[in-house]
């Protein structure tokens, strides 16, 4: 006789009855096997799904990453290896670094806290991406990144309860914003003596393993690098048979080796690949070894896409020529969002915005004097509507017809590879001489030492007395080189659009600014009506003008700062010197058209002579090459400023600070009006401690590539330029005229 039962087995995960036959007298025995057989499974079976539960950890959502630790095994088993992860799920269109960011970005970092008896190796980094910045090049990873990291459990580590796995992680993510992320990730384990793979994760993380590159050699490829000045020649031999390889492309572990914007090429060779590596411009000294990673399509290296090299470096290297752009900012900073901008900028809207910007432009304290002596010009002649149309008409020539030059000269300057903005005329020290003299001329002028109709031929005084619009063209012109060091409201906006279009849209703008910059003198010729409300001419029209000769002199004096601040203080000198041979020789033509003897029209000869012999050197002086650093840049310590430079500004928002960057100039009296009666200000300084603001002063008073780039970056062309970045939030561009009121309500957006 027998009985008759059923057993529990387990068949393919899933628990089956299957008929089983046994004697009688074994039964009972039998019996408890199963039962106990019975125990045994289910509870490893409860195991599996509290393990799969105790893996779990909720993801920590920052700004523009989803982050969680996860695991490839469900239980950590003493004396083996679990791989952890750190998986960082981004936001469409952003990125993350590989640990060699490229030309900008920082790498992810991890900083565990373990129980004792468990260890941590290093993250395997995963093959990275090329991502494209402008003219950068970046390393990185889009969509997903996982960093996977072997994690130990010793020998004798304990085999029941459970660890809790602590990390701190930190990320740069970026779009054409940068933003510094991060966050604190714990995931709790179970401890067993055995472990599958996690059903949520291992089967990615195994995936992800098989992609961490091996040594190229291990592959059966031969590799050797060469120094051939500013190229490194790598030459890779593969093993008899291997199929084509496909593309290569090289990753280097180290920045200051290769370049990373620098063009890679590959060509074949007798059966072996040879791939140029451009050297890095900034290459950094003991550059004797080629380590990194070499990616490859088509077939890769032996079935493998990625592997890593590490080979001597024979010949010699030197750094490799400067990119283009290189000096431009290694964080990726997007046009910074305007207080008074819109979000988009059109051809009219740019040129509304320039009509406006050179009306305010009449405004501005270069601009102001000349076109007071034109409009007390009109009130003293009381002339005819017509006469004053006409006038009107050839003053805004004048004008119009600057503006357009200064557009064309830009243009093609800018086409010959020069980083140029707005008043880049003022950045050579023989223009600001040039203006210097100008203004003391017209200074003197106004006091009464001289008059121009002296210094002129008769048969010319002659014709411009009869051709006054000739004499109103002029005064345009004079009106539009002093006004170039201004930048006005809505005016820097306009510019920055220009700069960014075609030839014709840029001359366009350029137009519509000598337009809105004529119109308030043409509306006053047109409509005279105004001149009613001025007393009769008499006496006050002479001490006005002469009163007038006072901010011309203040002008002076200014201009003299910036060549000091442009090269030295010699410079100055040799100005002041130059300045006082014309003054004599001015006032010896005037002594000798009043009656004087000849003897004082020699003197005026031999004075301007010495003027031109002493101011001649000025002329060959370069302010871009001059060796000494700049005045204003030395001094930008001062109340907590520092220099700009665009690594300051990665390196401080990567820190979590708040930045405030003054794009300012010497020769620009917008800038030190701001300066002085706003940033200055102890309630504004008070703020920019209180948020922990850095501050950093872009100087561009001579000519700086990098600067100019960063302008083009924010939309601009010119200075003054006023940006907040803010720790998460876009940047913000303060408007060109600032009050207190606009920084501290900037500043209360941190």
């Amino acid at each position: 006789m027998e009985w008759h039962y059923y057993k529990f087995a387990c068949l393919e995960g899933r628990l089956a009855l299957r008929e089983t036959r046994l004697p009688v007298d074994d039964r009972h025995r039998n019996i408890q096997v199963i039962v106990d057989s019975m125990k045994i499974r289910l509870a490893l079976a409860v195991f599996a799904v509290l393990a799969a539960a105790a893996a779990s950890a909720a993801p920590v959502r920052t700004g523009h990453v989803q982050a969680e630790l996860v695991a490839q095994k469900s239980a950590f088993v003493p004396g083996a290896d679990n791989v952890v992860a750190l998986k960082l799920v981004l936001e469409k269109g952003w990125h993350t670094y590989w640990r060699n960011p490229g030309d900008s970005g920082l790498p992810t970092t991890l900083a565990w806290t373990l129980p004792a008896g468990i260890s941590a190796g290093a993250i395997e980094w995963l093959p990275p991406r090329v991502l494209p910045a402008g003219p950068l090049t970046n390393y990185g990873y889009e969509d997903e990144a996982l960093h996977p990291v072997k994690l130990r459990a010793a020998p004798g580590f304990r085999t029941q309860g459970t660890v809790t796995l602590a990390a701190r992680a930190d990320w740069l993510v970026c779009r054409e914003t940068c933003i510094p992320e991060g966050a604190d990730l714990t995931l709790t384990l179970p401890v067993a003596t055995q472990a599958a793979d996690d059903p949520r994760n291992g089967a990615a993380l195994g995936a992800a393993l098989a992609q961490v590159p091996g040594a190229l050699s291990a592959q059966g490829w031969r590799a050797m690098a060469t120094g051939e000045g500013q190229h490194v020649a790598l030459q890779l031999t593969p093993p008899a048979g291997a199929p084509d390889a496909g593309a290569m492309r090289f990753f280097p572990d180290d920045d200051g080796r290769i370049e990373p914007s620098g063009m890679q090429t590959l060509a074949r060779r007798d059966g072996a690949y040879l791939l140029t590596l451009p050297v890095a411009y900034q290459m950094d000294k003991g550059f004797v070894r080629i380590t990194g990673l070499l990616t490859a399509a088509g077939a890769g290296f032996s079935g493998a896409h990625a592997a890593t090299i590490d080979v001597p470096l024979a010949g010699a290297v030197a750094a490799g020529p400067k990119p283009v752009d290189a000096a431009a900012a290694p964080l990726a900073l997007s046009p910074a969002s305007s207080l008074a901008a819109p979000a988009a900028m059109t051809l009219v809207l740019a040129a509304l915005f320039a009509l406006a910007g050179g009306v305010i432009l009449n405004l501005m304290p270069c601009v102001f004097p000349v076109l007071s002596l034109k409009v007390l010009g009109f009130a003293q002649r009381n002339d005819d509507r017509a006469t004053m149309r006409r006038e009107a008409y050839a003053f805004a020539a004048g004008v119009i017809a600057t503006f357009v030059a200064l557009g064309i000269a830009l243009l093609v300057l800018r086409a010959a590879g020069e980083q140029l903005g707005w008043g880049f005329q003022l950045q050579s020290p023989v223009v600001i001489a040039s203006l210097a003299a100008l203004f003391f001329v017209l200074g003197l002028n106004l006091a009464g030492v001289f008059e121009f109709g002296q210094l002129l031929p008769a048969s010319l005084r002659g014709f411009t007395s009869r051709n006054r619009a000739v004499d109103a063209f002029a005064s345009g012109v004079l009106a539009v080189v002093v006004a170039s060091p201004c930048t006005a409201p809505f005016m820097g906006a306009a510019l920055g659009f220009a700069l960014t279009q075609s030839a014709s849209a840029t001359l366009a703008i350029f137009v519509m600014l000598g337009v809105g910059m004529a119109l308030p003198y043409a509306l006053l010729a047109l409509f005279p009506a105004w001149q009613r409300r001025l007393p009769r001419p008499g006496a006050w029209m002479l001490r006005f003008k002469q009163l007038l000769a006072f901010p011309m002199f203040a002008t002076v004096a200014w201009l003299a700062w910036v060549l000091g601040v442009q090269l030295d203080n010699d410079a100055v000198l040799r100005l002041m010197l130059a300045l006082l041979a014309l003054a004599f020789a001015l006032w010896a033509w005037h002594a000798m058209q009043g009656g004087g003897a000849r003897a004082f029209g020699m003197a005026a000869l031999v004075a301007l002579a010495a003027a031109i012999a002493v101011a001649l050197p000025l002329a060959t002086l370069d302010a871009k090459s001059a060796d000494a650093t700049p005045a204003a840049t030395t001094s930008g310590a001062e109340g907590g400023w520092q220099p700009f430079s665009p690594a300051s500004v990665a390196s401080l928002s990567a820190a979590g600070r708040p930045v405030f960057v003054d794009f300012t100039a010497a020769w620009c009296v917008t800038c030190q009006v701001n300066k002085r009666m706003t940033l200055q200000r102890d309630a504004v300084r008070g703020a920019f401690a209180q948020h922990g603001v850095a501050l950093l002063r872009a100087d561009w008073t001579r000519r700086d590539p990098q600067i100019t780039a960063a302008l083009a970056r924010l939309g601009r062309n010119g200075v003054p330029v006023y940006v907040l970045y803010r720790p998460g939030k876009e940047p913000l561009l303060l408007p060109e005229i600032l009050t207190q009121q606009v920084v501290l309500d900037a500043l209360a957006t941190i």
